[in-house]
């Protein structure tokens, strides 16, 4: 048999399409239409290529972390502070950016790929750095809230620029507000502005300063509003006793108020602060005293103002002593008249004190001495006050072995002479009357004088201070891990 040519076969094609063709038509004609609802799941769609995500490997000493919905740089930050070298939420942020080209913006694409650096292998442990009680301590002092802030850890820094060796933070303030994780039965749930005080007391470390944790002991408005039967008592009313008006002094005398301040103490001694400073470590000296009570008339009937004081000192230096910090008090400066109504007052008696403690630190600030040597702008006369003030500490603390180291004005209240040389006067004439070493006081951590002061202070090697840094092997021990 023979094949068709193509002629025939183009032929029968066409012939068999007609056909096909004619036979749907009639079938068209005689059945209606059937319409087709288009829907989504109907509807041709149209591929649109999304960005890949980028699956990264975490290097040593970073984590893996797949972002979720709604995330945001900052909120990742915040979950990952606690697991990293870095002190703020900004600096784990900042690290994050750094750390990963694909991130743009505040927010984070689900399901986005994110390596977190800085991760620790395990939590700061932080220990003391040992020093002698006559360590030339240079310092300032920050508030709990700027101490833990990326400011304040600014401040810090150009502190140890300007020559600084020391920083006094709040762990506890005259508000009750305790800025550190702390479990204690008289305390409960309260906000904390250092998340992890072992690697801050790292930084300072790593910054060769000297970590002076301050708390204010008995002045505690906090624990009063919580628990008013630990405030002082009125004698008309058997409730809470009020100091011109206001509720906020603890009983000093009571065994559970003291025994809750030196647990706040150890705890920061066991977080590797190098020194614990008290401050309000005296009785309120304001208001009606006649109606004020407290639990040592009855449970110590001979018993004075300064017994308790004393008494209570004592404690807390042996109860730190095994840890190796220092104790450091910070006093009225007026106590060096040692004039009776301010010490049956206080019960600061500054000779009783300096036998259980390390550093004694009187607030000598001139602008405070109002109404005394008749000198009627006492701001403006520092070398006197400042120069009065150390001869008789140093004098009513002779042979205890007590180290004075004064609290020195950095604020202009009070005064038309505030500037550089004010702060020069100040350490200089503490300096010449015996101090050793100096601490900045401004409420408000705004320390752009004595910034200015302490190169010329420097330069002059040996007039203003000695320039004690901490131990080299000390130094040599740190990690270049907190930023």
């Amino acid at each position: 048999m023979r094949h068709s040519g193509p002629t025939h076969t183009a032929a029968f094609v066409c012939l068999f399409l007609s056909a096909v063709i004619s036979a749907s038509f009639a079938v068209d004609q005689q059945a209606p239409a059937n319409l087709v609802k288009v829907t989504k799941t109907t509807t041709n769609k149209v591929a649109v290529l999304s960005t890949p995500i980028v699956q990264k490997v975490a290097p040593a000493g970073s984590e893996l972390y797949i972002a979720k919905r709604g995330e945001s740089v900052i909120s990742v930050a915040r979950q990952f502070l606690p697991k990293t070298s870095y002190l703020t939420s900004s600096q784990v942020a900042e690290a994050i950016r750094a750390a990963n080209d694909d991130v743009r913006g505040t927010f984070l694409k689900q399901g986005q790929n994110l390596i977190i650096p800085g991760i620790l292998p395990a939590p700061i442990a932080e220990k003391s750095i040992p020093v002698a009680k006559d360590f030339e301590v240079r310092a300032i002092y920050l508030t709990g809230l700027m101490a833990a802030s990326d400011h304040g850890i600014q401040i810090v820094k150009r502190w140890h620029q300007a020559g600084g060796n020391a920083v006094v933070f709040d762990i506890k303030d005259s508000d009750g507000t305790v800025n550190i994780p702390f479990e204690h039965p008289l305390l409960g749930k309260h906000h904390i502005t250092f998340q992890d005080l072992p690697k801050y007391v790292h930084f300072l470390h790593s910054q060769n300063m000297h970590a002076i944790a301050r708390i204010a002991i008995f002045r505690d408005e906090r624990l009063v509003k919580e628990h008013p039967e630990l405030s002082v008592q009125s004698r008309k009313n058997n409730t809470a006793w009020r100091e011109n008006g206001k509720l906020v002094w603890t009983d000093s005398s009571n065994p559970k108020v003291q025994d809750y301040n030196i647990a706040l103490a150890k705890a920061a001694a066991a977080s590797g602060a190098d020194e614990v400073q008290f401050d309000y470590v005296r009785f309120p000296a304001e208001g009606d005293q006649k109606d004020a009570k407290f639990v040592f008339q009855s449970e110590h009937p001979t018993w004075q103002r300064a017994d308790v004081i004393a008494d209570f000192v004592k404690r807390a230096h042996e109860a730190l002593q095994p840890s190796g910090v220092l104790l450091s008090l910070d006093v009225f400066g007026v106590m060096a008249w040692q004039r009776s109504v301010d010490l049956n007052h206080t019960g600061q008696d500054i000779v009783q004190m300096a036998k259980y403690c390390d550093v004694l630190s009187p607030m000598i600030y001139p602008s405070h001495f109002f109404g005394m040597d008749n000198i009627a702008h006492p701001g403006d006369e520092p070398e006197h006050f400042i120069g009065v003030s150390m001869d008789r500490f140093e004098k009513i603390t002779q042979g205890s072995g007590v180290v004075i180291r004064p609290w020195l004005q950095a604020f202009h209240w009070r005064t038309k002479t505030y500037s550089p040389e004010y702060i020069k006067i100040q350490v200089l004439t503490a300096k010449n009357k015996g101090g050793i070493g100096f601490l900045f006081w401004n409420a408000a951590n705004d320390y752009s004088k004595p910034y200015a002061a302490m190169p010329a202070m420097r330069a002059d090697k040996g007039k203003y201070f000695r320039g004690d840094e901490l131990p080299a092997v000390a130094q040599a021990s740190l990690s270049g891990g907190t930023k």
